[in-house]
């Protein structure tokens, strides 16, 4: 029995944590500052995710952390770290379908969200078992009482690459087009514009609006700067980041009030613009076209 303690703690350990990591973060998620008054920052940004580029940090992002040293190393990280589009597909399809709206309160909901944490559980220990071995029941590196391992390599932050002015057009017709679909909740239209995790997010804060009875309206948008800060390329995708700074008349409403109600606007005002500024990060396959795969609060 004694020996099988310490597996058992770090069990609970891994259950605990993930139970932590999954719930707040999912539950807290906003898509962005004129996305629902949120103010948060989401999405991903390949291998510079973590990396400080002078916007607010991504709080809630698919993409792994600095933790995971093959993400940042030579070897090109897991082939989900290589893989947004995918990686994205399975983050929108939990935050879009699990945690969105009412199917996480049935039963089967909590089924499979448990088979999902165990099945985490599962390669984690996985991954354990691959640089511990059992030593008198405990767990011990393998390292122990071997040579000293290299010093890591320099971290691998992808290629420099240059953007055209025609790149830049396109983010901010991306910009214009998020914007209109996004005030008449048209998932369809989104789901042109961004990668799968980012249209998870999105879809999100819609089923939020919806079970509250509100609905924010974007209008009137007009772009007030749009400058390319960095752009970068990983294998076969090309990322880039500009910074964007625009006006809108951007409002709440509840639903199911007619146009004179006096209980029609929740928050906003319906006839001054208010100015924001973020950061959005774009990326495509070579040759493809850009989709939004990250906003980040300045």
């Amino acid at each position: 029995m004694s020996r099988q303690s310490p597996r058992w703690r770090v069990f609970l350990s891994l259950l605990f944590c993930l139970s932590l990591a999954l719930a707040p973060s999912l539950a807290e998620a906003r898509a962005g500052t004129h996305f629902g008054g949120g103010g948060a920052s989401f999405g991903s940004r390949g291998l510079r995710t973590y990396e400080s580029n002078h916007a607010s940090p991504l709080s809630r992002s698919m993409a792994p952390g600095s933790s995971y040293g093959s993400y940042y190393g030579y070897g090109g990280g897991s082939f989900f770290s290589r893989h947004p589009f995918l990686t994205g597909l399975f983050g929108g399809f939990i935050g879009a379908h699990l945690f969105g709206g009412g199917f996480f309160g049935h039963a089967f909901g909590g089924l499979f969200t448990l088979l999902i944490i165990g099945f985490l559980i599962y390669l984690l220990f996985r991954g354990l078992g691959g640089g511990f071995s059992t030593v008198g029941g405990g767990m011990m590196p393998r390292s122990v009482g071997a040579a000293a391992a290299p010093a890591a390599a320099p971290r691998y932050r992808g290629h420099d690459i240059g953007v055209s002015d025609a790149d830049l057009s396109a983010f901010q017709g991306i910009h214009a087009q998020i914007q209109e679909a996004w005030g008449h909740g048209d998932l369809a239209r989104l789901r042109t514009l961004m990668t799968p995790e980012m249209l998870g997010y999105f879809s999100e804060e819609l089923t939020r609006n919806a079970s509250q009875g509100v609905q924010n309206v974007v209008s009137g948008v007009r772009l007030l700067k749009g400058e390319i800060t960095e752009a970068w390329e990983e294998g076969d995708l090309q990322y880039a980041t500009a910074l964007m700074q625009w006006s809108a008349i951007d409002y709440m409403v509840r639903l199911g009030q007619t146009a004179n109600s006096p209980d029609l606007v929740v928050s906003g005002n319906p006839r001054a613009p208010v100015e924001a500024e973020e950061v959005w990060t774009f990326v495509r396959g070579r040759g493809g076209n850009w989709l939004l795969s990250a906003i980040q609060q300045v």
